[in-house]
């Protein structure tokens, strides 16, 4: 485990399981979730070479249809690192990056680089999908799970449908005024979501992603996931990697909640 440290905020980096955040303490707090019944349910993971699901793990690719395991049955979830150990190839005081290839089970070479960065009032994080000898579809994001109680501020424009079996169908209908009982994607986000707990500590998520997964059924945790591409992007909204990687930034920045 890798402890970063500045004021009063401490970030731990667990490379051993997913090169996860595994921890996030502000305000004296811990703000995730830090432990569950599989790989899939605490901290916060990177999640590459694609982000959600991916319908019965299958998708076309350059006329070739490919098969995923399937980890949440009948679909493929959350790639192929998050349980995973990565390689830490940095480490700098406040700093640590990361990198993994994309193992047995992705049809391409490929490798997934990530750096998280802390500050007094922030955390800094960088995700990158690399090809290393022909291009692939991909999409990629991150996993937190924000411990309850919080109230969570969102408003978007619209909503992904999903099908009977929690897939998109493709279609983009708007989005609902509450958040509660979701276990959606949404974009067209008004502003970055804000998390604020009981105690006044807020905390804004900020990202360079236009998908964000918010899953807010379990008693225990909300999930405000920045996505680059909505569930089963490999069918629906594919990003090509190639010469260039696929890259995602997302920030946490917290502090007492902003004046009305």
């Amino acid at each position: 485990m890798i402890t970063l440290s500045a004021g009063d905020a401490t970030a731990a980096v667990d490379p051993a399981a997913g090169g996860r955040l595994a921890s996030l303490v502000v305000g004296g707090q811990e703000r995730l979730v830090t432990e569950g019944d599989g790989p899939t349910l605490w901290g916060c993971f990177p999640m590459a070479p694609w982000a959600g699901r991916v319908r019965e793990g299958r998708f076309r690719w350059a006329g070739v249809e490919h098969q995923l395991p399937l980890r949440l049955p009948p679909h493929a979830m959350h790639g192929t690192v998050l349980d995973r150990p990565w390689s830490v190839v940095a480490e700098e005081g406040r700093r640590v990056a990361l990198e993994i290839d994309l193992g047995p089970d992705w049809p391409w070479p490929g490798r997934a680089v990530q750096e998280l960065r802390l500050s007094p009032n922030r955390l800094d994080l960088l995700l990158e999908v690399h090809a290393e000898v022909e291009p692939f579809p991909a999409s990629c994001g991150w996993h937190p799970w924000f411990r309850r109680p919080v109230e969570l501020d969102l408003e978007a424009e619209h909503l992904w449908r999903r099908d009977a079996t929690g897939i998109p169908t493709g279609e983009l209908v708007p989005a609902p005024r509450s958040t509660e009982g979701l276990d959606d994607c949404l974009t067209g986000l008004r502003r970055p979501p804000r998390l604020r707990w009981p105690d006044g500590v807020e905390i804004e998520v900020s990202a360079s992603c236009e998908h964000w997964v918010v899953f807010t059924e379990p008693d225990h945790a909300v999930c405000v996931e920045p996505q680059t591409g909505p569930p089963d992007a490999l069918n629906l909204a594919p990003r090509v990697v190639g010469r260039d990687p696929l890259v995602a930034t997302a920030t946490f920045r917290w502090g007492p909640p902003a004046p009305t």
